[in-house]
């Protein structure tokens, strides 16, 4: 072989890798363009289709103040307070969430409904902002935070994704006190009777368990379906279909959950061991649960994953309001009674102050996995729908950080992207919220969280460790910054 020839080949490798690169980079940036203009064009092909219907049914939507709280001038993951004006707002009856990516699957005119007759929508709203802390904080965890600044916090997109299936009617939260105010204001369409406040934090299944003894009393037909406040789901249209078929099943008298296809072996979350097909025409896809199984090492989760037959549990959870009162008596009689004694008063305001202040204290704090989903997989009465959607929890840092755009091998940014410089920077999230601005050199995976207060700084693979974190704070003397 020829030596130049041999001397110049190292040369044009590199020149057509450089070449291979650029257009990989290109064609990415094309690609989160054309998922940007699409999510946009969705929501603003719901607006018309809506404006259509109703045009078409001879009704026109008076102009109200939008439901949505308006973003701040720059960019922020804190929402304002509704703020009035005369911009017209279709009150139809649904609205995509923009967390997720649904499409309407039904042509026009609008032929059917998703909306499911007597069913409740029960939406506990717990939290101590400790895993995302100190972008939240007690008296405003993360639900009430736009995660993604696309103008609508967790808990308003939890409302928008599942009120097809429901109405304001027949939607409920249960809340602590300190956060019902603002609540209040994100979900102006919230009814003052359906936000349940529970005095102090119990856990899920007094807080599930208060919704289904009010809920009961109010309507004893109910099948309430309990979805966290603060989780991101992508896939509104697989996740509505999921939901439906739970509720075809929770009519024949079951505990239904809905299971997560796992995308990686998390030892973050519990898991769900499949069984046999339930056997019900109208939900194909339902199986039994075999077994709940609580937060595995990695080698267990790997093994998990090989076998197929697992599915991550996100605490969903369908049923009678009846049905789930009645294993709560079996398997926690004195919770049970104590739920009912407050649900029998509820809706007297005075008696209900009274009992509260006598019952709450003394319910055992409990989730409602180990209240009753176990024990009741044990005896063949918990199913489970395997759903195909996107979901994260949100657990730390470096799942939000995921779940952000960004510029490749450049740090996430959740705010105002101008107040954040690097160089030689891959991976990690920068959180500018004290408008100061944000230098970063030769660092890697870093969690930057910048806030008027109080500055973070930790690695991804650390994040989940801010608990820990804001007790060490908390003993410390520094409870007014939690």
């Amino acid at each position: 072989m020829d030596s130049s020839a041999v001397n110049t080949m190292p040369g044009d490798v590199n020149s057509m890798f450089q070449t291979i690169l650029s257009i990989m980079e290109n064609t990415q940036k094309e690609v989160q363009n054309l998922r940007h203009e699409c999510a946009e064009l969705r929501l603003s092909n719901a607006s018309l289709e809506h404006q259509l219907r109703d045009s078409a049914n001879g009704r026109h939507s008076p102009p109200i103040a939008p439901g949505s709280p308006l973003l701040r001038a720059t960019r922020s993951p804190f929402l304002t307070p509704p703020i009035s004006t005369n911009v017209p707002a279709f009150a139809a009856n649904y609205n995509p969430s923009p967390l997720g990516d649904h499409a309407l699957s039904v042509g026009f005119p609008f032929t059917r409904s998703r909306e499911i007759p007597g069913f409740y929508v029960v939406i506990p709203a717990g939290g101590a902002g400790t895993r995302l802390w100190p972008l939240s904080r007690e008296n405003h965890p993360k639900f009430l935070l736009d995660l993604t600044l696309k103008g609508r916090s967790l808990i308003q997109a939890t409302w928008d994704r599942l009120i097809p299936l429901s109405s304001p009617s027949r939607t409920t939260v249960v809340a602590g006190p300190s956060h019902v105010k603002t609540i209040r204001e994100q979900l102006p369409e919230l009814g003052v009777d359906n936000i349940f406040t529970e005095p102090g934090p119990k856990d899920s299944m007094a807080a599930i368990g208060l919704a289904a003894a009010v809920l009961a009393k109010r309507d004893p037909n109910a099948i309430i379906g309990s979805f966290a406040a603060d989780h991101m789901i992508s896939g509104d249209d697989a996740f509505l279909s999921a939901v439906s078929e739970a509720v075809e099943v929770a009519k024949k008298d079951f505990l239904v959950t809905i299971g997560i296809a796992p995308s990686y072996p998390s030892t973050g979350f519990g898991y769900i061991r499949l069984g046999k097909s339930v056997g019900i025409a109208e939900a194909p896809n339902a199986l039994m649960v075999d077994s709940f199984k609580e937060k595995p090492d990695a080698k267990t989760a790997s093994n998990y994953l090989t076998t197929g037959k697992y599915r991550w549990n996100a605490g969903m959870f369908v049923t009678k309001a009846t049905v789930l009162l009645e294993l709560l008596k079996q398997c926690k009689p004195e919770l049970a009674a104590g739920l009912a004694k407050i649900g029998d008063v509820w809706d007297d305001p005075v008696s209900r102050e009274k009992v509260l202040a006598e019952v709450w204290p003394t319910l055992e704090k409990i989730p409602i996995d180990n209240a009753v989903a176990e024990p009741a997989a044990a005896d063949n009465k918990v199913a489970v729908v395997p759903a195909t959607f996107g979901w994260d929890d949100v657990g730390d840092f470096s799942s939000l950080s995921d779940l952000l755009p960004a510029e490749q091998n450049q740090p996430k940014i959740l705010g105002d992207t101008n107040l954040v410089l690097t160089t030689q920077v891959y991976g990690g999230i920068v959180v500018p919220g004290s408008g100061r601005l944000i230098t970063c050199l030769g660092i890697d995976d870093l969690v930057v969280v910048d806030m008027p207060d109080t500055l973070l700084i930790t690695t991804r693979a650390r994040s989940q460790e801010v608990k820990s974190l804001v007790k060490s704070a908390r003993e410390a003397g520094w409870s007014q910054l939690l």
